[in-house]
């Protein structure tokens, strides 16, 4: 499937970003998910508006407001990583900020949060809705294993879990060397449809959507939506190949209240 999503307005939240999405999952009505683009916030040019990144070297003071902005849109917690392209998976804590890739919670209120500009934010649930999780997934994460180690933090059966593909480089965007190609084809040498020749001699375009699936596929997870919003042509989003000097966006995802 693809990426479908909407603006939409939880009652009593302002919504800074109209054009903010709404993952298009059949997740269960508690499970709550939120991707945020470029607008709504304080940050300016480079970083205009709505950057959430605080590695980015934008102005602090516009991060923090713009990260106030979202908990007051949202009425969530957001969980903070630093992220390090690893597959280190955690609980999420808002009290503190753990180096890692992943985060589940089964805490309402509390939300799982990537931030991308181009690498992967996957999206997890449960069908009754008791747990929730995201995890970053750039080229080096998906082929580390990542989503496995976020799936076996879930501790559920896979065919109990939901996931959704948000926004990232697509696949005639993503540009990668041989060596790219070969840390997947190592491991599931069904990879190899997700790599296609590029015009520049020894490089192929990579398509991060597939790739994905594939890792998901092979653990037993199948209810995989999302995929086909492309960072880099889609100026809603940041994007780090597009523009290296760049901020950050959200994907989160938690539990409301019974």
């Amino acid at each position: 499937m693809t990426a479908t999503a909407a603006p939409h307005e939880w009652p009593g939240h302002d919504w800074p970003g109209r054009d903010w999405l709404v993952p298009d999952w059949p997740a269960p009505a508690r499970v709550r998910a939120c991707v945020t683009t470029r607008s709504g916030g304080l940050s300016e040019p480079p970083f205009d508006t709505f950057n959430l990144g605080d590695h980015v070297d934008d102005l602090p003071s516009a991060v923090v407001a713009n990260r106030a902005r979202l908990v007051e849109a949202l009425g969530c917690r957001p969980v903070w990583l630093r992220q390090v392209h690893g597959v280190h998976v955690v609980q999420a804590d808002p009290g503190q900020v753990a180096e890692a890739d992943a985060s589940w919670s089964a805490t309402p209120g509390v939300a799982s949060t990537v931030l991308t500009a181009d690498c992967l934010p996957a999206l997890f649930c449960d069908r009754q809705g008791t747990r929730v999780a995201a995890a970053h997934a750039g080229w080096r994460g998906l082929a580390g294993g990542v989503l496995e180690a976020t799936v076996q933090a879930l501790d559920l059966a896979p065919d109990d879990i939901l996931v959704w593909l948000g926004p990232a480089i697509g696949p005639a965007a993503f540009e990668v060397g041989a060596d790219v190609r070969e840390a997947f084809l190592a491991v599931q040498p069904q990879a190899a449809d997700a790599f296609s020749p590029s015009l520049n001699a020894g490089r192929h375009m990579a398509d991060l959507y597939r790739l994905a699936r594939h890792r998901l596929a092979a653990l037993g997870v199948t209810a995989v939506y999302g995929g086909g919003l492309c960072t880099y042509q889609d100026p809603r989003f940041y994007s780090y190949r597009r523009a290296p000097r760049t901020g950050r966006f959200a994907s989160l995802v938690w539990l409301a209240d019974r």
